[in-house]
Protein backbone atom coordinates (compact mmCIF):
# COMPACT_ATOMS: atom_id res chain seq x y z
CA UNK A 1 0.00 0.00 0.00
CA UNK A 2 0.78 3.36 -1.25
CA UNK A 3 1.26 6.00 2.22
CA UNK A 4 2.00 9.51 2.78
CA UNK A 5 3.85 10.50 6.39
CA UNK A 6 4.14 14.18 7.60
CA UNK A 7 7.68 13.77 9.83
CA UNK A 8 8.80 16.22 12.38
CA UNK A 9 10.78 17.80 10.64
CA UNK A 10 8.47 19.04 8.26
CA UNK A 11 9.68 16.73 5.46
CA UNK A 12 6.45 14.79 3.65
CA UNK A 13 7.47 11.41 2.45
CA UNK A 14 5.80 9.05 0.49
CA UNK A 15 6.14 5.37 1.04
CA UNK A 16 5.42 1.99 0.42
CA UNK A 17 4.15 -0.71 3.02
CA UNK A 18 3.98 -3.72 2.28
CA UNK A 19 3.58 -7.35 4.58
CA UNK A 20 4.00 -8.86 7.48
CA UNK A 21 7.01 -9.38 9.78
CA UNK A 22 10.23 -7.99 10.31
CA UNK A 23 11.15 -4.77 8.83
CA UNK A 24 13.68 -4.01 5.63
CA UNK A 25 13.85 -0.64 4.76
CA UNK A 26 14.78 -0.29 1.08
CA UNK A 27 16.31 2.70 -0.39
CA UNK A 28 16.84 3.74 -3.69
CA UNK A 29 19.34 6.22 -6.09
CA UNK A 30 19.98 9.10 -7.44
CA UNK A 31 17.25 10.55 -9.05
CA UNK A 32 15.14 7.34 -9.44
CA UNK A 33 11.73 6.68 -6.47
CA UNK A 34 10.95 3.49 -4.78
CA UNK A 35 10.14 2.01 -7.99
CA UNK A 36 14.05 1.07 -7.93
CA UNK A 37 12.10 -2.33 -5.82
CA UNK A 38 9.73 -3.21 -7.67
CA UNK A 39 11.05 -6.81 -8.63
CA UNK A 40 11.68 -7.12 -4.91
CA UNK A 41 8.75 -6.16 -3.57
CA UNK A 42 6.84 -9.45 -4.10
CA UNK A 43 9.08 -11.72 -3.48
CA UNK A 44 10.44 -9.68 -0.40
CA UNK A 45 7.05 -9.21 1.04
CA UNK A 46 5.56 -12.63 1.30
CA UNK A 47 8.01 -13.01 4.17
CA UNK A 48 8.73 -9.49 5.40
CA UNK A 49 7.59 -6.26 5.98
CA UNK A 50 8.81 -3.80 3.45
CA UNK A 51 9.13 0.04 3.95
CA UNK A 52 10.87 1.50 0.42
CA UNK A 53 10.07 5.40 0.78
CA UNK A 54 10.75 8.25 -1.78
CA UNK A 55 13.54 10.12 -0.65
CA UNK A 56 13.41 13.84 0.37
CA UNK A 57 13.98 15.55 -3.24
CA UNK A 58 12.64 12.59 -4.92
CA UNK A 59 9.39 10.92 -6.30
CA UNK A 60 6.54 12.31 -4.60
CA UNK A 61 7.99 13.25 -1.38
CA UNK A 62 9.26 16.91 -0.45
CA UNK A 63 11.42 18.61 -2.32
CA UNK A 64 12.97 21.60 -0.70
CA UNK A 65 14.28 24.60 -2.24
CA UNK A 66 17.44 25.43 -0.94
CA UNK A 67 20.57 23.30 -1.37
CA UNK A 68 20.89 23.43 2.66
CA UNK A 69 17.99 21.10 3.02
CA UNK A 70 19.74 18.48 0.73
CA UNK A 71 22.31 16.00 1.84
CA UNK A 72 22.90 12.50 2.81
CA UNK A 73 22.91 13.48 6.54
CA UNK A 74 19.21 14.99 6.05
CA UNK A 75 17.94 11.60 3.93
CA UNK A 76 19.00 9.64 7.45
CA UNK A 77 17.27 11.94 9.63
CA UNK A 78 14.24 11.59 7.67
CA UNK A 79 14.21 7.35 7.74
CA UNK A 80 15.37 7.48 11.44
CA UNK A 81 12.01 9.93 11.51
CA UNK A 82 9.75 7.43 9.50
CA UNK A 83 11.20 4.32 11.68
CA UNK A 84 9.84 6.23 14.86
CA UNK A 85 6.90 7.00 13.53
CA UNK A 86 5.92 3.53 12.10
CA UNK A 87 7.05 2.04 15.99
CA UNK A 88 9.89 0.53 14.05
CA UNK A 89 12.69 -0.29 16.55
CA UNK A 90 15.21 -2.40 14.51
CA UNK A 91 14.76 -3.08 11.34
CA UNK A 92 16.98 -4.84 8.31
CA UNK A 93 18.52 -1.87 6.00
CA UNK A 94 18.82 -2.12 2.60
CA UNK A 95 20.54 0.93 0.34
CA UNK A 96 21.19 1.31 -3.43
CA UNK A 97 24.12 3.70 -4.73
CA UNK A 98 22.67 7.18 -3.00
CA UNK A 99 20.55 4.96 -0.88
CA UNK A 100 23.77 2.98 -0.04
CA UNK A 101 24.99 6.38 1.53
CA UNK A 102 22.23 6.92 3.32
CA UNK A 103 22.77 3.70 4.43
CA UNK A 104 26.17 4.19 5.67
CA UNK A 105 24.95 7.03 7.62
CA UNK A 106 22.33 5.21 9.11
CA UNK A 107 25.08 2.62 10.60
CA UNK A 108 27.14 5.40 11.87
CA UNK A 109 24.78 7.65 13.39
CA UNK A 110 21.86 4.96 14.37
CA UNK A 111 23.30 1.91 14.93
CA UNK A 112 20.60 0.29 17.85
CA UNK A 113 17.91 0.45 14.49
CA UNK A 114 19.92 -1.82 12.26
CA UNK A 115 19.77 -5.77 12.32
CA UNK A 116 21.52 -6.27 8.81
CA UNK A 117 23.28 -3.89 6.68
CA UNK A 118 22.90 -4.52 2.72
CA UNK A 119 25.28 -2.01 0.79
CA UNK A 120 24.40 -2.04 -3.04
CA UNK A 121 26.93 -0.51 -6.06
CA UNK A 122 27.61 2.45 -3.91
CA UNK A 123 30.49 3.74 -1.82
CA UNK A 124 31.03 5.14 1.71
CA UNK A 125 32.98 8.23 0.78
CA UNK A 126 31.88 9.79 -2.75
CA UNK A 127 34.33 12.65 -1.42
CA UNK A 128 37.29 10.71 -2.21
CA UNK A 129 36.61 9.44 -5.62
CA UNK A 130 39.00 11.40 -7.08
CA UNK A 131 39.39 12.22 -10.73
CA UNK A 132 36.10 9.41 -11.27
CA UNK A 133 34.48 11.96 -8.62
CA UNK A 134 35.76 15.26 -10.34
CA UNK A 135 34.67 13.96 -14.12
CA UNK A 136 31.23 12.72 -12.81
CA UNK A 137 30.56 16.64 -10.99
CA UNK A 138 31.61 18.65 -14.42
CA UNK A 139 29.93 16.15 -16.90
CA UNK A 140 26.52 16.08 -14.85
CA UNK A 141 26.48 20.08 -14.07
CA UNK A 142 27.79 20.59 -17.95
CA UNK A 143 24.97 18.41 -19.27
CA UNK A 144 22.27 19.99 -16.57
CA UNK A 145 22.82 23.29 -17.24
CA UNK A 146 23.38 23.20 -21.24
CA UNK A 147 20.74 20.43 -21.67
CA UNK A 148 18.33 19.78 -18.93
CA UNK A 149 16.93 17.26 -17.02
CA UNK A 150 15.69 15.02 -19.97
CA UNK A 151 19.39 14.45 -21.23
CA UNK A 152 20.47 13.63 -18.02
CA UNK A 153 17.80 11.02 -17.74
CA UNK A 154 18.27 9.29 -20.91
CA UNK A 155 22.35 9.39 -20.84
CA UNK A 156 21.99 7.45 -17.28
CA UNK A 157 19.23 5.27 -18.62
CA UNK A 158 21.39 3.99 -21.29
CA UNK A 159 24.71 3.80 -19.34
CA UNK A 160 22.29 1.53 -16.63
CA UNK A 161 20.46 -0.54 -19.24
CA UNK A 162 22.48 -0.56 -22.70
CA UNK A 163 21.42 -3.61 -23.89
CA UNK A 164 19.08 -3.80 -26.79
CA UNK A 165 16.81 -6.31 -24.84
CA UNK A 166 16.94 -4.23 -21.87
CA UNK A 167 14.91 -1.99 -23.59
CA UNK A 168 11.79 -2.08 -21.46
CA UNK A 169 14.63 -1.55 -18.15
CA UNK A 170 15.86 1.44 -20.05
CA UNK A 171 12.49 3.01 -20.75
CA UNK A 172 10.96 2.39 -17.39
CA UNK A 173 14.07 4.12 -15.58
CA UNK A 174 13.76 7.30 -18.06
CA UNK A 175 10.48 7.82 -17.87
CA UNK A 176 10.81 8.50 -14.02
CA UNK A 177 14.15 9.64 -13.83
CA UNK A 178 13.22 12.45 -16.69
CA UNK A 179 10.82 14.11 -14.28
CA UNK A 180 12.85 15.00 -11.39
CA UNK A 181 12.81 19.05 -10.61
CA UNK A 182 16.15 19.99 -12.06
CA UNK A 183 16.93 21.68 -8.82
CA UNK A 184 16.16 18.96 -6.97
CA UNK A 185 18.49 16.38 -8.61
CA UNK A 186 21.67 18.76 -8.94
CA UNK A 187 20.87 19.47 -4.94
CA UNK A 188 20.86 16.01 -4.67
CA UNK A 189 23.73 15.24 -6.42
CA UNK A 190 26.44 17.95 -5.24
CA UNK A 191 25.75 17.31 -2.08
CA UNK A 192 25.86 13.28 -2.32
CA UNK A 193 29.75 13.89 -4.38
CA UNK A 194 30.51 16.35 -1.07
CA UNK A 195 29.75 13.42 1.59
CA UNK A 196 31.37 11.21 3.39
CA UNK A 197 32.23 8.60 6.14
CA UNK A 198 36.48 7.86 6.01
CA UNK A 199 37.72 5.85 8.43
CA UNK A 200 34.39 5.74 10.41
CA UNK A 201 33.60 2.72 8.11
CA UNK A 202 35.77 0.59 10.44
CA UNK A 203 33.78 1.16 13.29
CA UNK A 204 30.63 -0.59 11.77
CA UNK A 205 30.32 -3.84 13.36
CA UNK A 206 26.87 -4.57 11.86
CA UNK A 207 25.91 -7.99 10.28
CA UNK A 208 26.42 -6.66 6.56
CA UNK A 209 26.21 -7.66 2.98
CA UNK A 210 27.71 -6.28 0.32
CA UNK A 211 26.44 -6.46 -3.49
CA UNK A 212 28.63 -5.37 -6.47
CA UNK A 213 28.16 -5.57 -10.31
CA UNK A 214 30.81 -6.74 -11.96
CA UNK A 215 30.25 -4.09 -14.81
CA UNK A 216 29.22 -1.17 -12.21
CA UNK A 217 31.14 1.94 -13.39
CA UNK A 218 32.73 1.68 -9.70
CA UNK A 219 35.03 -0.83 -9.74
CA UNK A 220 34.75 -4.20 -7.61
CA UNK A 221 38.32 -3.51 -6.16
CA UNK A 222 36.77 -0.63 -4.55
CA UNK A 223 33.83 -2.76 -2.45
CA UNK A 224 36.63 -5.07 -1.98
CA UNK A 225 38.58 -2.38 -0.30
CA UNK A 226 35.91 -1.41 1.98
CA UNK A 227 34.17 -4.24 2.67
CA UNK A 228 37.97 -5.27 4.18
CA UNK A 229 37.60 -2.71 6.35
CA UNK A 230 34.12 -3.62 8.08
CA UNK A 231 34.25 -5.77 10.57
CA UNK A 232 31.06 -8.14 10.12
CA UNK A 233 31.00 -7.92 6.24
CA UNK A 234 31.67 -9.74 3.45
CA UNK A 235 31.03 -9.03 -0.28
CA UNK A 236 28.97 -10.84 -3.62
CA UNK A 237 29.54 -10.01 -6.92
CA UNK A 238 26.99 -10.30 -9.45
CA UNK A 239 27.56 -11.64 -12.47
CA UNK A 240 26.79 -9.62 -15.98
CA UNK A 241 24.89 -7.10 -14.11
CA UNK A 242 25.58 -3.31 -14.00
CA UNK A 243 24.73 -0.63 -11.96
CA UNK A 244 21.14 -1.21 -11.64
CA UNK A 245 21.43 -4.66 -10.54
CA UNK A 246 17.99 -4.77 -8.80
CA UNK A 247 16.56 -4.32 -11.90
CA UNK A 248 18.83 -6.20 -14.38
CA UNK A 249 19.52 -9.48 -12.16
CA UNK A 250 17.16 -9.60 -9.84
CA UNK A 251 17.39 -13.26 -9.74
CA UNK A 252 20.79 -13.85 -8.52
CA UNK A 253 20.06 -10.26 -6.40
CA UNK A 254 17.10 -11.16 -5.07
CA UNK A 255 18.42 -15.01 -3.87
CA UNK A 256 21.68 -13.27 -2.83
CA UNK A 257 19.23 -10.90 -0.19
CA UNK A 258 17.04 -13.42 0.74
CA UNK A 259 19.94 -15.90 1.40
CA UNK A 260 21.15 -12.94 3.95
CA UNK A 261 18.32 -12.40 5.81
CA UNK A 262 17.05 -15.80 6.71
CA UNK A 263 20.58 -16.29 7.98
Amino acid sequence: MIRKIDLKNGISLEYLDRGEGEAILLLHGLGSTKADWDLQVEPFSKEFRIIAPDLRGHGNSTKPEKKEDYGVSQCAEDMKLLLDDLGISKCMLVGFSMGGAVAFEMAIRYRSLISKLVIVNTAPDFNALGQMGEQMIKERTELLRTQGMNAMAEKVAEGMFPEEEQKHLRDAFYERASVNDLEAYYNSFITLMDWGIGEKVKTIDIPALVVASDLDYTPVELKESYTAKMKNARLKVIKNSRHGVTMDQPKQFNEALLKFFRS
